[in-house]
């Protein structure tokens, strides 16, 4: 019943004058870490089904899992799955429980498009069934899907923040168990989830963005008035009429542009200099700072006047504005 690791198959289609390389970069290194560590997550999955019996049943009495695991289903990878078990049939069987609150019913752990073609087939799904409490469920379902190796990083982030929202343990043990992660990892994917839910779901999975750039994202969209932009950009044709990784690159490229027409607007610049020429002094004003840039002859010993009055000054100003609110 066990699974082929998912790197396998890519390997293999390689031309054959590469195939000794290949051999050798699999056993080496962070490849070998990497295949190791799926084929191990894979296993844990798997052994939920070792032993147990397998009967069939109708999918119409089986209901999805209580934590969303996915943004987004792939229509041409469905497609395949669908075509694979019409002809094939069902190689291996999904994971369900009897539902926690209803009788005669079934909650799906994982296998969840293989239930969705056994209901377009209009067929009996194989399936074992098993009495699991709500955290083994969750262990159970994030292991399956990181040894498939085809959920997006947004879409294991979110899995991991609805696990960490109920609060199964006071550590996230949970978490980390059902995706393989390690802490700093959970702590980025946490902070990428915060990301509002309507952006989530107009961009979708993404899966060729990697934590990075979402995380990159996630800064962006901190300030208020980008995230109005933001709100504003997925809504407009140009935008819907994308796809896949092209939605989050779009909308990245907007807000950086959006960045940089806000930045020029704010920044101001002008000159001075004293009348005898001695001293002369760029200004830069952006906003945030405020860049007073000295030179000419005097340049140095005018600076180190204001720098050792700039208590003086400072009070000074603060009379004023005293004196103005008056």
């Amino acid at each position: 019943m066990a699974r082929k690791n998912p790197f396998m198959n890519v390997m293999s289609e390689e031309v054959a004058d590469n195939s000794e390389a290949i051999r050798e970069y699999t056993n080496k290194g962070a490849s070998k870490s990497l295949i190791h560590s799926l084929d191990e997550m894979a296993a844990q999955a798997d052994r939920f089904l070792e032993g147990e019996t397998v009967v069939e049943l109708d999918p119409e009495i089986i209901d999805g899992s209580f934590v969303r695991d996915r943004l987004e289903d792939d229509k041409a990878d469905f497609d395949e799955l669908l075509s694979a078990i019409r002809d094939r049939g069902q190689d291996t069987p999904i994971l369900v429980r009897p539902h926690p609150s209803a009788t005669g019913r079934y909650m799906v752990v994982f296998g969840h498009r293989r239930l969705r073609a056994a209901r377009v087939l209009k067929r009996k799904v194989r399936t074992v069934v098993k009495d699991l409490k709500d955290s083994d469920h969750l262990v159970a379902q994030g292991q399956e899907n990181s040894a498939r190796a085809n959920l997006s990083f947004i879409e294991k982030a979110m899995f991991a923040a609805e696990i960490a929202r109920r609060q199964f343990d006071g550590d996230n043990a949970i978490v980390l168990s059902a995706l393989s992660i390690d802490r700093a990892t959970l702590s980025k994917m946490l902070a990428v989830s915060t990301i509002p839910k309507l952006v989530l779901d107009a961009v979708g999975a993404a899966k060729g963005i990697g934590r990075d750039r979402w995380y990159e994202l996630r800064s962006l969209l901190e300030r208020p008035s980008t995230l109005g932009k933001a709100m504003e950009f997925i809504e407009t044709a140009e935008f819907k009429a994308k796809g896949g990784d092209d939605r989050f690159n779009a909308l990245m490229t907007f807000l950086k542009s959006v960045g940089k027409q806000t930045s020029s607007r704010m920044t101001r610049t002008h000159k001075w200099s004293s009348d005898d020429k001695a001293v002369a002094a760029d200004i830069r004003v952006d906003g945030r700072s405020y860049t007073l840039a000295l030179k000419a002859k005097d340049a140095a010993g005018f600076g180190e006047y204001i720098s050792d009055n700039l208590g003086h000054l400072y009070q000074a100003y603060r009379n004023k504005l005293d004196q103005q609110g008056e």
